[in-house]
């Protein structure tokens, strides 16, 4: 089918500037010197990189607590400091405007059914997390408590993790955790292209739930993180619906050339690397039995996190079959990803292959399994150093329904301060049948058009 050519037109102008700005004098070296700029809310006196030619030790580890995924605190501000314990707190906000275009559609499922699709033009105060962190009784022992507060759904939770670091090769944790299913799951948040996840990965990822996990750094510029979840999401999953399987994940990251992604691994190169950093992972995660969180008669699962490709629940009744609901499934997802940064330039890459199998319905279906192959991929540049970033982000997803749901999406941020800790961002996205669809999110489950946001966003 034949999509609009405007959007494709405006990103093909936004990647010949950037190419055509890739060909103006570069700013110089910044200094080999550690000190931390006043506005900068993010960086500490010990992360901040030294971005030498002669790559004096830049940045050579992650930023802290990267398994915390969303959970993750910034510098924020210390308040009590003792032999014995501290506590600091630490705070996010997100104000955005988000129109998705047209207002009024509908799609086709790949059953033949049409369904609504339930756009939004709204302005809210979108997200609010407040962390409280420290130590007590050992600097080793680590406390995490979480608020988080969304504005379109009228949603506030509190969340905790409590972590223990034995040495550089092992650091233990229990409570709410990510399942490490893609690379953004694991820190890099808020550090995006735009302030929230694009469609491939949005689509492939699972999310956050209670468990215990390890992670560390058993060679020279390479980590692992292992978990061991409650169930694939916890958000509207209870204890009292919940089924009686676990969720396991892993990932690694190799960082050979610099050992470092800038901060929290994240998009983009306000820091301006003179040496090549280079990053290259891989995720899997898999859930033998995960549960609908919901009696077989009630139509509308508690699990809300897996969708099929046309964007319908996979535990909603008739998603595969009229009138039959799948009730246990095992997910099973892997992803690749590799990305680079170099004087201004920032590149991502990641390969996805999610497989949904070992259905247990209430009737029969015409599919023992649905595997799904995505990609998605980013580029941006800093045509004002530390200032304004373009980007581009292009995603596919190679379906096993065959509507080959796609994107391209361009941006362009200011950083009004030269530093992360604030932000206002222009995202765009044309999109054609979107699996990926939330009220927090960017995508309305099965849109096809336009996709305007216009945010700004704090972190310190």
């Amino acid at each position: 089918m034949a999509r609009i050519s405007f959007g494709r037109a405006l990103v093909r102008g936004a990647l010949v500037a950037m190419a055509a700005l890739s060909l103006l004098p570069g700013r110089g070296a910044a200094q080999d010197i550690t000190v931390v700029n006043p506005a900068d809310s993010v960086a500490t006196a010990d992360s901040v990189p030294r971005m030498s030619r002669a790559d004096s030790n830049a940045m050579q580890r992650p930023m802290a607590n990267t398994t915390a995924g969303e959970f993750t605190p910034a510098k924020g501000f210390q308040l009590f400091t003792s032999p014995k314990a501290s506590l600091n707190i630490s705070v996010y906000g997100l104000f955005r405007w988000i129109d998705q275009t047209p207002g009024e559609q509908t799609f086709t499922d790949h059953l033949g059914r049409t369904r609504d699709v339930n756009t939004m033009n709204a302005l809210y105060w979108q997200r609010t997390m407040v962390w409280f962190t420290g130590f007590f009784w050992k600097p080793e022992l680590r406390y995490n408590i979480t608020l988080w507060s969304l504005g379109a759904t009228q949603q506030t939770l509190v969340f905790g993790n409590l972590q223990y670091r034995v040495g550089p090769a092992l650091t233990v944790g229990v409570g709410m955790a990510p399942n490490l299913s893609v690379r953004s799951m694991q820190g890099s948040w808020p550090f995006w292209a735009g302030s929230d996840r694009q469609m491939t990965e949005e689509f492939m990822r699972v999310g956050f739930s209670s468990g215990i996990f390890v992670t560390g750094q058993p060679l020279k510029r390479f980590w692992y993180t292992a978990g061991l979840n409650t169930n694939l999401s916890q958000l509207g999953v209870t204890a009292a619906n919940d089924g009686r399987g676990m969720a396991y994940s892993t990932s690694v990251q190799w960082m050979p050339t610099t050992g470092e992604f800038g901060p929290r691994g994240g998009f983009g190169d306000l820091e301006y690397h003179d040496k090549l950093a280079t990053r290259f992972g891989a995720s899997w995660a898999y859930a033998p039995d995960e549960y609908r969180a919901a009696p077989l008669t009630q139509p509308n699962p508690n699990e809300t996190q897996l969708k099929f490709s046309d964007g319908v629940l996979a535990f909603e009744t008739g998603a595969l079959a009229p009138l039959v609901t799948i009730e246990y499934l095992a997910y099973n997802e892997f992803a690749i990803d590799a990305g680079l940064k170099y004087q201004g330039w920032s590149f991502q890459s990641e390969y996805y292959q999610r497989r949904l199998s070992d259905f247990v319905a209430d009737g029969p279906l015409p599919l023992s399994s649905v595997t799904d192959r995505g990609l998605q991929v980013q580029l941006g540049y800093m045509v004002v150093p530390q200032h304004v970033m373009v980007y581009a982000t292009g995603g596919y997803v190679w379906d096993q329904f065959q509507r080959h749901p796609n994107e391209i999406s361009p941006g362009i941020s200011w950083y009004p301060t030269g530093t992360r800790s604030w932000r206002l961002n222009l995202h765009m996205i044309d999109v054609y049948k979107t699996p990926a669809g939330s009220t927090f999110g960017y995508y309305a489950s099965g849109q096809t058009g336009w996709t305007y946001s216009l945010g700004t966003d704090f972190l310190f």
